[in-house]
C-alpha cells in the first residue's frame, strides 16, 4: 500500500514537510502550533487561544485523511509555558470525547520553532 502524503486545505504549511502522512489505516499529523489557514498568528502570548487553534488544525487534518478526534490513539504536546497546561486541557477536553482518550505524553520545553508559539501538538490516529 503506498504511503500518501498531503497538506490539505484549511491548514497552512510553510513547506519542507507534510502535514498529514497516510500509511495503511494510520494517519501522522506534524505538529501543529497556531497558524491560521493563511498563515497568520493566532493568539499571540495567550495559551487559550493557541490551544483552540491547534485542535482545529488537528480536526481539518484528520478529516482530510478520512478521520477524526475519535480515531486519535496517541498525541504528543509539546509546551513553553507551565501555565498554559490548563488551557490546553480545557480545549483538549472540548475537542476530544471523554470516552476517547488518547495515550498521552505532555513536554514542557524551552522553546518551540518561533517564540511567539507557547503550544505544539503532534498526533497519530487510525482511519
Amino acid at each position: 500500500m503506498a504511503i500518501i502524503r498531503n497538506n490539505p486545505p484549511g491548514i497552512y504549511n510553510p513547506g519542507g514537510y507534510s502535514n498529514v502522512v497516510i500509511d495503511g489505516n494510520t494517519v501522522y499529523v506534524a505538529g501543529q502550533v497556531s497558524f491560521d489557514e493563511r498563515g497568520n498568528k493566532v493568539g499571540i502570548g495567550d495559551g487559550r487561544a493557541q490551544a483552540e487553534q491547534i485542535f482545529k488544525n488537528i480536526k481539518v487534518a484528520l478529516e482530510s485523511a478520512g478521520s477524526n478526534m475519535r480515531q486519535i490513539k496517541k498525541i504528543n504536546i509539546f509546551v513553553t509555558h507551565r501555565e498554559d497546561i490548563p488551557f490546553y486541557v480545557q480545549e483538549r477536553i472540548k475537542a476530544i470525547p471523554p470516552d476517547a482518550l488518547p495515550v498521552s505524553t505532555l513536554v514542557v520545553c524551552s522553546g518551540l520553532f518561533d517564540t511567539d508559539f507557547r503550544i505544539e501538538v503532534e498526533v497519530i490516529a487510525a482511519i
